[in-house]
Parts: structure tokens; sequence; C-alpha cells
């Protein structure tokens, strides 16, 4: 993507998750604007199916051009998270955006999915992004360029969407449902929240491990696209700016940007997202 002349240069943002995939490739892309950048995030040391700790997150983006805050700790937990919004203010002076990356997924149907698992997905997806948010508030309206940034899709009332994985879109429409209800009650105040869904599946250890392995890798776009859907958006005027369900290519495409080549592709060889229609 042409780099765009709007700039996240100074910019404090708090990420949940982002030790990896795309919460990373985000971090990154406002590390080269010269932002600062704190993660809430569990892994502290190496996984041995998931690249990346927290630190090596920080060092990541350290090189890439920003300054960063590792915090290890867990969204569920609001002592964690009034913490990493603590350590935030206290380390970089304010604190301008959220993104709720965080996520935890389970595709199984109603039937085989553990209640174990059903609470993690709604804890981490829908709580988490709740809490985060709803802590970092007071910080954000001090804010000229206040962002609340929710990975979570479109609302999608088409029943087969809840009919092949209940308890997974109970878990993300209520990340969208953070979205929505926070755009209405911060209108005015200068805080925009809204939501980013990729078009296509993203090449993500989730993807890797969850939903495919490498046939499914091929078929998807690489996290960089999501980075610069949501650096366009978070450089925008949040007060014209709040309430939508963003989806990554319709974003660049606002930004001029047609040529998607560099993140995969063609359209016909990848494989559309989940919560959207063909």
């Amino acid at each position: 993507m042409t780099e765009s002349p709007r700039s996240l240069a100074g910019r404090t943002l708090l990420m949940s998750g982002g030790s990896r995939g795309i919460g990373l490739a985000i971090a990154l892309r406002a590390a080269r604007d010269g932002a600062n950048i704190a993660m809430l995030a569990k892994t502290d040391k190496p996984h041995p199916k998931l690249e990346g700790t927290v630190h090596t997150a920080a060092a990541q983006i350290e090189a890439a051009g920003g300054r960063a805050l590792a915090v290890v700790g867990d969204v569920r937990d609001e002592d964690s998270v009034r913490e990493a919004v603590d350590r935030t203010v206290d380390a970089f002076g304010g604190l301008d955006i959220v993104v709720n990356n965080a996520s935890a997924i389970d595709l199984s149907p109603t039937s085989e999915l553990a209640m174990k698992k059903y609470d993690l997905m709604q804890d981490i997806n829908c709580r988490g992004s709740f809490l985060l948010a709803k802590t970092a508030l007071p910080h954000l309206g001090k804010s000229d360029g206040a962002h609340v940034l929710t990975l979570s899709p479109p609302i999608n009332l088409n029943p087969a969407w809840a009919g092949k994985h209940l308890g997974y879109t109970i878990a993300k429409y209520g990340m969208s449902l953070v979205t929505l209800g926070l755009a209405e009650e911060l209108r005015g105040l200068g805080i925009a929240a809204n939501s980013l869904w990729p078009r296509t599946t993203i090449a993500t250890a989730a993807v890797a491990n969850l939903l495919g392995g490498a046939e499914m890798v091929a078929r998807s776009r690489t996290p960089e696209i999501m980075a610069d859907a949501a650096h366009a958006v978070l450089t925008r005027d949040p007060r014209g700016c709040s309430g939508n369900f963003f989806i990554d290519d319709d974003v660049l495409a606002s930004e001029g940007v047609t040529d998607l080549s560099v993140y995969g592709g063609p359209m016909d060889q990848l494989e559309l997202d989940i919560f959207l229609d063909g």
C-alpha cells in the first residue's frame, strides 16, 4: 500500500494480545510512524505451536521505529487491565487508541462445544473488549484522536452463521455490540468506536492450526492488509468516523488503493471469511 500522509506519530496505542498475527501487524504499521504501543498479552514464554511472545513483539516494534511496553497479563482480569492502562499512561503520558485484538476461537457446533471453551470465548472476546474499552475511557476522553478499534465482524443476522458455530458467533457479535453501543454512547464526545473485519481469511496461526492448515493459509491474505486498513481508520478524525463495521479492502478502496496483489490473491483464489455472505 502507498504510505498515507496521515500519521500515528506520537500517538499511544494499547492493544490486547498482539504477540503475533494481525495484532502484531497493526502494531508494526503504527510503529513505522513512530507511535507508542503497549501490549497486554498472556504469552510471556514461547509456545510450542505459536510463534512469538509479548516480549519479542515489543522488540520488533522498537526495531520498526516505535516505542513499546510489554504488559504480561490477562484481558479477562480486571486488575490486569487496570494495570495495563495505568502503566501505559505512566510510560507514555496518555492514551489515544485502544485496539481490541485478543480473541479465542472454537467453531464447534453447540452439541460438541465444551462450556469451558464457551466461557473462554465469552470472557476474552466479549467481556475483554468491553473491559479494556471501559477502563481506558477516562484517558481516551483527553485525546483529540481517540479511537476504539475492535476486530470483529458486521452483525450478520443470516441464521447460517449462528447455525454453524453458535458459541463463537455469540462471542464475536458481542465484540461487535461493544462497537455499536460505544459509538452511540460516546457520540459527540470525540471518541470513535469502530470494528474492522477481513474480506478473506488471513494467514495467521489460528487459520493454520484450526481452520485448514497450509492449504487454507495459501488461500488467505497476509495480515498486512488488516494493518494498512487499521492505520487508515485510526488516522481519521474520530468525530467523523464512528459506528462503522469496516471491511479491510473496502477501507483501502476508499483510500484509493485498488491493487491488493501485495497481500495475496486474486480474489477468486481466496477464501471468504466467516460472517460474510458471498
